[in-house]
């Protein structure tokens, strides 16, 4: 049985991948670690956009940071959230 607080925490990971730059930046993850710059470059976005959408998915656990001299590396908390993208794009591929 699923409880209520497990419901919730769902809602809030789908809450969390229900905007196009956090997913973009999720896939861009995927290839692995990279700079806010290197993010930034890759998305063609403003540089406070992409921190400020890093901060939320590492608040949610989705992302995990390290210092490396004075850069910042991002990289993707664990492989399971992207699961369900990658079924979502397979479902949206079917068609």
């Amino acid at each position: 049985m699923v409880t209520a607080n497990e419901i919730e925490e769902m809602s809030r990971l789908f809450k969390m991948v229900s905007y196009p730059s956090r997913v973009a930046i999720l896939f861009l993850l995927k290839e692995g670690p990279h700079s806010v710059n290197q993010l930034v470059e890759g998305l063609d976005m403003e540089q406070s956009a992409v921190s400020h959408q890093l901060r939320l998915l590492k608040d949610a656990r989705l992302v995990k940071s390290h210092r490396e001299g004075k850069s910042q590396i991002y990289e993707l908390d664990d492989l399971h959230v992207f699961s369900i993208l990658e079924q979502s794009l397979t479902h949206i591929r079917e068609r």
